[in-house]
């Protein structure tokens, strides 16, 4: 945990973003609204975003992550 990452959003849903992590191409990224501030709004699909890695889980490859631009509004 703390690992900063990089990626691209591939699928949005109103709970949260999955996202494509550069170099782990078997990971399975995900920001959900739990760790979004109130007034900002989740990235569109294809956005390229970084993040930093705050919860994973190696027997099925799910990383959770705080994406950064949602740390410069805190």
């Amino acid at each position: 945990m703390g690992t900063h990452i990089t990626g691209q959003v591939t699928i949005c849903r109103p709970f949260g973003v999955f996202i494509s992590i550069d170099g782990a191409p078997n990971a399975l990224g995900m920001a959900d609204i739990g760790s979004m501030p109130h007034h900002v709004r989740l990235p569109a699909l294809g956005a390229q975003v970084s993040g930093e890695v705050i919860w994973h889980t190696e027997h099925n490859r799910q990383v959770r992550i705080r994406l950064s631009d949602w740390n410069d509004d805190l």
